[in-house]
């Protein structure tokens, strides 16, 4: 996995040196609609925009992720509910089946509220057409979810005893952010070879 991880940050880290390359080259050669990262206007858009195309829905959504991520690994939830109960000492046991059922109530409950909020006619987060795609909804879809699993696993982490105190299940947001760090450089080099694509051939 390692490895496939450094092959994939090369490959893209090489992709980019080799798009200014090229684009210096097909700008030298008179190549219409190719403008090269070399030239002044290159050089000052990489620079100026670095964080313009960074800072793009995809960044919040893979942050909101893996915070959800974190909480759901850290607390155990996952591996409790799918444990087979046929072995006995992987049965869950009465905290931890206390604790599912919590999750479950507050799962529906979530659900429900949801459901509230964007099924009803003239629901709050509908358009103003009163469509549910696109709309205030679908724009939130994923902090949506990704609050609903944080909040779940930290429901059922401190229940269950899996986080001894509040501090822990804060903590395990913050450890899912750390779990997913190499996905972030991921998107930092493919969100710049795209944007670099775009510009010299856009």
């Amino acid at each position: 996995m390692r490895r496939l991880y450094t092959w994939m940050v090369c490959t893209l880290a090489v992709a980019q040196l080799l798009l200014v390359l090229l684009s210096w080259l097909l700008s030298a050669a008179m190549t219409e609609g190719v403008r090269s990262m070399l030239s002044g206007v290159g050089v000052r858009w990489f620079f100026g925009s670095f964080v313009d195309v960074l800072a793009s829905p995809w960044l919040v959504w893979l942050l909101l992720l893996a915070m959800a991520g974190g909480s759901l690994w850290e607390s155990r939830l996952l591996h409790v509910a799918v444990r087979r109960p046929a072995k006995s000492n992987a049965a869950p046991n009465y905290r931890q089946r206390v604790a599912l059922l919590t999750v479950v109530a507050f799962l529906l409950l979530y659900v429900a509220a949801i459901v509230a909020l964007t099924a009803i006619p003239h629901a709050v987060l509908l358009s103003a057409t009163g469509r549910l795609f696109p709309s205030a909804f679908s724009r939130a879809l994923v902090p949506v979810v990704a609050f609903g699993v944080a909040v779940a696993g930290m429901v059922f982490g401190l229940m269950s005893g899996r986080f001894q105190t509040v501090a822990d299940a804060v903590a395990s947001l913050s450890n899912g952010v750390s779990r997913c760090a190499p996905l972030f450089l991921l998107y930092i080099l493919a969100a710049q070879l795209l944007a670099s694509l775009h510009f010299v051939f856009g």
